[in-house]
């Protein structure tokens, strides 16, 4: 009974199936070029390749075999599907311009020259590793190694889209080339399937090709696994790998591969291939509109064509600057340059209206401030000489730069960028970042302008050399008094060499009765006399204020305590077994009951350094005493080598002086330890 059923539901089935193929051939929106496929009959679905669609494929209808064209039919028609409908399935532009030989690849010349080498000169690594940003042809060098290796046409520069084995592989249904997902194949079995896949030959190429995208996701164990057969792979199995995150690779893995690095196309080959494309498409692209698709595409041509795409879904014939910066909302450059200006000039209201029609305009804010950090980078490597190498923009953009830049000094850009920097990372912890931006481009525009450390130090010489002059001592009137005679005048130059030589040169004669010798004089002795009497005595230094932060020995005497520790142990547990410490006017008092305690810290150098310390912490000129039962406690010497002098020293300083003077400021805390210097 149960036999009988199932032939029954078989026979059923293939009615219904032979009923659907005859309403489908007599359907009068046929087209001819639509085609059964009988596989679905038999339980089968066809393959889908990736070919120049992706590695995805394209197609889902698995009854049709339809490259561009899907049908879909509704075998009774209703009032919700009154008739059969057509539409149409669009490739994408980034799956339909896919490079298929070497020469058409975008960029990357030294990349593709090896490959072409090591093709020609049969050097060719069984494992080859592709890095690099997105969208820079990591996969298509791949698939391309894949064709060239397997090619068999008779060209100099394979492949050649001609031979079958590259037939296949641009269909994607070559039974020799295995494309994996490293993402969503990262295990071990998966690793282990694939080992059990390559020990068999090629089914109709010379070689089988493994290509692992995203090799990266990979487990370490699965790693592991693959490690034995990719040192020694078989003679007719070649490894393809591709990579976005080459940190992510252990080493092991590294130095078995050949490894290159993709780099991000540049913007004068980009625009050109985007020109290219665009005309063949039937558009064309203001050289306006086409830098900012090149600057949006960020050196990925894949992003660049998925940009086309959408801008050529928009626009028409003629594509225009504001219909690219409508659809892919980007800031109008002449708006941000006003803004630049507008904070470079000191002009609150064009920054603050910039800034409203940007906002206005719904741009995100991150995107918009990195937009103008670029901006100010660009200006600052503008104005460096030599620099215009690491400008990948287009030539209009590049002069209106310069031409901005020249109004401003490096550092003045240098210090805007910088305070902008600062405002980016307020305003990602702002509940208010309009506000936040607002206040952050005032305090940008109220920074003004900088002047060069070098141009202060200048004007600080100048200012100090007239100071000099104008204090001065005025020369002395070297007239001799009535009744000598008058001697040859001389320079004030001369006259002061004169004087000292006549002031070193008299010895000083011992005290006697007054003589008539002793009360005659000479010219030359009464000229000294004058000289020396009517020289100015010097100006007295000024004596800068000394404003110490002290603190109260009583109150912070553990803190002390503490501090001394991080500099010597030994010291701070001495002074923990002081029974008291007092202050009695200029000394401070440390009374021990036991002279064995505090013996070291009676030493000389033991003692200085104490009061080095207690000088640093408390900031108070006075001398340590140590008060011992019936022991007189040395004092301390007077020399040049005290803390005391040394404190001193440091506030008559010359320097210091002159800081103190040119900043208005004043002497605070003054610190000889070993810990400040």
């Amino acid at each position: 009974m149960i036999g009988e059923v199932t032939e029954w539901l078989k026979v059923h089935a293939w009615n219904a199936c032979v009923r659907k193929y005859r309403e489908f051939e007599s359907h009068p929106l046929r087209h001819p070029s639509l085609q059964f496929d009988s596989r679905a009959l038999r339980n089968e679905e066809s393959r889908t390749p990736p070919g120049p669609g992706g590695s995805n494929g394209s197609d889902t209808l698995r009854v049709l075999q339809v490259t561009r064209l899907s049908f879909l039919y509704t075998p009774r028609e209703s009032f919700l599907f009154p008739r059969p409908r057509c539409c149409m399935s669009y490739l994408v532009l980034a799956r339909k311009s896919r490079p298929q030989t070497f020469a058409e690849v975008v960029g990357q010349r030294p990349v593709v020259k090896t490959l072409q080498n090591s093709l020609a000169r049969k050097r060719v690594a069984h494992a080859i590793l592709f890095s690099g940003v997105r969208g820079v042809g990591k996969t298509t060098l791949a698939r391309l190694m894949a064709k060239a290796i397997n090619c068999t046409g008779e060209t100099e520069n394979p492949p050649c889209n001609v031979c079958a084995s590259c037939r296949e592989i641009t269909a994607g249904n070559s039974l020799d080339l295995h494309e994996i997902d490293g993402a969503s194949n990262r295990g071990i079995q998966e690793i282990r399937d694939l080992k059990d896949k390559i020990r068999f030959l090629p089914t109709s190429s010379r070689f089988k090709i493994i290509i692992i995208d995203e090799v990266h996701m990979l487990t370490t164990e699965a790693f592991n696994a693959l490690l034995k057969t990719l040192e020694e792979p078989p003679a007719h199995v070649y490894f393809m790998f591709a990579t976005t995150e080459l940190h992510k690779i252990p080493i092991t893995i590294l130095s078995r591969c050949q490894q290159y690095e993709l780099k991000r196309v540049s913007a004068a080959e980009l625009s050109d291939h985007f020109h290219r494309l665009a005309f063949s498409e039937g558009f064309e692209i203001e050289p306006a509109a086409m830098a900012l698709i090149v600057r949006e595409a960020e050196g990925s041509v894949r992003d660049g064509l998925s940009l086309l795409d959408q801008v050529f879904s928009f626009g028409e014939k003629l594509i225009s600057t504001g219909d690219v910066v409508e659809v892919l909302g980007l800031v109008d450059r002449d708006v941000l340059m006003r803004l630049t200006a507008g904070l470079l000039d000191g002009d609150r209201r064009a920054a603050l209206i910039a800034l409203d029609e940007i906002f206005a305009f719904g741009m995100d804010i991150k995107r918009f401030t990195a937009d103008l950090m670029n901006c100010f980078r660009n200006l600052i490597l503008t104005r460096i000489q030599g620099c215009d190498a690491l400008l990948d923009l287009p030539e209009q953009e590049i002069i209106l730069l310069r031409e901005t830049a020249q109004r401003y000094s490096v550092e003045t850009l240098h210090l805007k960028l910088n305070l902008l920097m600062e405002a980016v990372e307020e305003i990602r912890y702002s509940t208010q970042p309009r506000l936040a931006l607002e206040t952050a481009f005032l305090k940008i525009i109220e920074a003004g302008n900088v002047i060069p450390v070098s141009s202060l130090l200048g004007h600080l010489e100048k200012f100090i050399g007239k100071g000099q002059a104008e204090v001065a001592p005025a020369p002395p009137d070297l007239t001799p008094p009535p009744g000598t005679r008058q001697q040859p005048a001389t320079s004030g130059a001369d006259a002061a060499e004169i004087t000292a030589k006549t002031t070193h040169t008299i010895p000083e004669k011992p005290a006697v009765k007054d003589t008539p010798t002793e009360q005659e004089s000479t010219p030359a002795s009464t000229a000294v006399q004058s000289t020396s009497a009517m020289v100015a005595p010097p100006a007295p230094q000024k004596i800068v204020e000394i404003h110490p932060h002290e603190k109260d020995i009583r109150r912070d005497w553990l803190e002390f305590v503490k501090y001394v520790r991080t500099n010597k142990v030994w010291m701070a547990q001495d002074l923990q077994r002081a029974d008291s410490v007092k202050q009695r006017d200029k000394e401070m008092h440390l009374h021990y009951s036991d002279p064995a305690n505090c013996s070291l810290l009676r030493q000389k150098e033991n003692r200085q350094l104490l009061t080095e310390y207690f000088l640093d912490f408390f900031q108070k000129d006075l001398k340590i005493r140590f008060i011992i039962p019936d022991q007189q406690d040395a004092a301390e010497t007077p020399g040049a080598d005290t803390p005391q002098s040394k404190r001193q020293q440091l506030a008559n300083d010359p320097l210091v002086i002159m800081a103190a003077e040119v900043f208005s400021g004043q002497v605070g805390d003054i610190r000889i330890g070993q810990q400040s210097r």
